[in-house]
Protein backbone atom coordinates (compact mmCIF):
# COMPACT_ATOMS: atom_id res chain seq x y z
CA UNK A 1 0.00 0.00 0.00
CA UNK A 2 1.27 3.17 -1.05
CA UNK A 3 2.41 6.13 2.20
CA UNK A 4 0.30 9.24 2.34
CA UNK A 5 3.25 10.87 3.09
CA UNK A 6 4.04 10.32 -0.89
CA UNK A 7 2.86 13.14 -3.28
CA UNK A 8 2.04 12.80 -6.93
CA UNK A 9 4.23 15.13 -9.19
CA UNK A 10 2.44 16.00 -11.99
CA UNK A 11 3.11 18.03 -15.29
CA UNK A 12 1.09 21.06 -13.47
CA UNK A 13 2.47 21.12 -9.88
CA UNK A 14 5.90 19.91 -10.49
CA UNK A 15 7.68 22.91 -10.24
CA UNK A 16 5.58 24.01 -7.01
CA UNK A 17 6.36 21.21 -5.20
CA UNK A 18 9.87 21.00 -5.51
CA UNK A 19 10.59 24.21 -4.97
CA UNK A 20 11.83 25.30 -0.91
CA UNK A 21 14.63 24.34 0.65
CA UNK A 22 13.59 21.10 2.01
CA UNK A 23 15.26 18.22 -0.20
CA UNK A 24 13.19 16.33 -2.31
CA UNK A 25 13.15 12.86 -3.41
CA UNK A 26 11.47 12.30 -7.18
CA UNK A 27 10.53 8.75 -8.33
CA UNK A 28 10.04 8.48 -11.89
CA UNK A 29 8.11 4.57 -12.46
CA UNK A 30 5.41 3.41 -14.62
CA UNK A 31 2.86 0.91 -13.66
CA UNK A 32 4.57 -1.49 -16.17
CA UNK A 33 7.83 -1.69 -14.82
CA UNK A 34 8.58 -4.50 -12.25
CA UNK A 35 12.08 -2.76 -10.98
CA UNK A 36 9.43 -0.43 -9.71
CA UNK A 37 7.47 -2.81 -7.68
CA UNK A 38 10.16 -3.84 -5.59
CA UNK A 39 11.51 -0.19 -4.74
CA UNK A 40 8.40 1.09 -4.25
CA UNK A 41 8.19 -0.03 -0.22
CA UNK A 42 11.57 1.29 0.27
CA UNK A 43 10.54 4.64 -1.22
CA UNK A 44 6.84 4.48 1.39
CA UNK A 45 9.53 3.92 4.23
CA UNK A 46 11.04 6.54 3.60
CA UNK A 47 8.09 8.71 3.20
CA UNK A 48 7.09 7.63 6.28
CA UNK A 49 10.43 7.88 8.57
CA UNK A 50 11.64 11.02 7.39
CA UNK A 51 8.17 12.88 7.59
CA UNK A 52 8.82 16.51 6.73
CA UNK A 53 12.33 16.65 6.84
CA UNK A 54 12.35 15.10 3.13
CA UNK A 55 9.57 15.48 0.60
CA UNK A 56 9.31 12.61 -1.37
CA UNK A 57 6.96 12.25 -4.41
CA UNK A 58 6.62 9.89 -7.54
CA UNK A 59 6.00 11.16 -11.65
CA UNK A 60 3.91 8.34 -13.37
CA UNK A 61 5.88 8.85 -16.73
CA UNK A 62 2.94 8.02 -19.01
CA UNK A 63 1.04 10.28 -17.74
CA UNK A 64 3.55 13.72 -17.48
CA UNK A 65 5.67 12.54 -20.48
CA UNK A 66 6.56 16.59 -20.61
CA UNK A 67 8.69 15.76 -17.29
CA UNK A 68 9.96 12.71 -18.18
CA UNK A 69 11.35 14.25 -21.37
CA UNK A 70 12.54 17.32 -19.66
CA UNK A 71 14.70 15.05 -17.12
CA UNK A 72 15.87 12.71 -19.94
CA UNK A 73 14.38 9.83 -18.16
CA UNK A 74 15.09 7.04 -20.23
CA UNK A 75 14.88 4.21 -17.69
CA UNK A 76 13.11 3.26 -14.92
CA UNK A 77 12.78 3.76 -12.10
CA UNK A 78 15.03 6.77 -11.74
CA UNK A 79 14.95 8.67 -8.83
CA UNK A 80 15.94 12.07 -8.34
CA UNK A 81 17.47 13.90 -5.53
CA UNK A 82 16.73 17.60 -5.51
CA UNK A 83 17.62 20.85 -3.34
CA UNK A 84 16.79 24.17 -3.78
CA UNK A 85 14.48 23.28 -7.34
CA UNK A 86 18.15 21.89 -8.56
CA UNK A 87 18.68 18.53 -9.34
CA UNK A 88 21.91 17.19 -7.15
CA UNK A 89 22.17 13.61 -7.60
CA UNK A 90 20.32 10.75 -9.39
CA UNK A 91 19.62 6.95 -9.19
CA UNK A 92 18.85 4.90 -12.17
CA UNK A 93 17.03 1.20 -11.73
CA UNK A 94 17.14 -0.72 -7.90
CA UNK A 95 19.14 0.77 -4.66
CA UNK A 96 18.71 -0.15 -1.27
CA UNK A 97 17.49 1.73 1.36
CA UNK A 98 20.83 3.00 2.95
CA UNK A 99 22.32 4.34 -0.75
CA UNK A 100 19.04 6.66 -0.70
CA UNK A 101 18.92 7.86 2.68
CA UNK A 102 23.01 8.46 2.08
CA UNK A 103 21.77 10.61 -0.74
CA UNK A 104 19.26 12.46 1.45
CA UNK A 105 21.58 13.57 4.05
CA UNK A 106 23.82 14.17 1.55
CA UNK A 107 21.28 17.35 0.93
CA UNK A 108 20.60 18.74 4.28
Amino acid sequence: MASSNVITFTDSNFEQEISGTVPVLVDFWATWCGPFKMIAPIIDEIANEKGSAVKVGKVDVDQNQALAARFGIRAIPTLLFIKNGEVKDQVVGMTSKKDLLAKIEALS
